[in-house]
């Protein structure tokens, strides 16, 4: 799935992010917004990780997305 369907269904979204990452709020994805680098951003920021593995984390999510999660 490439990015920018995921940044076009954000809001639909949000309840796949919140299931991967629980520690990021409503909050932290509405500043996020759909853009990538800033949720690599507050998942280094939440879970105290370095940046390459947040951005490792967001590759596999965004591999895992598919079609369904737009059928909801």
């Amino acid at each position: 799935m490439n990015w920018d369907r995921i940044e076009g269904h954000w809001k639909q979204l949000k309840g796949r992010m919140v299931e991967q990452w629980g520690k990021l709020t409503d909050d932290d994805l509405d500043i996020v917004a759909g853009k990538r680098d800033q949720l690599a951003g507050k998942i280094q920021d939440r879970y105290g990780i370095a940046r390459e593995e947040a951005e490792k984390q967001v590759d596999s999510w965004q591999a895992k997305a598919d079609e369904q999660w737009f059928r909801r």
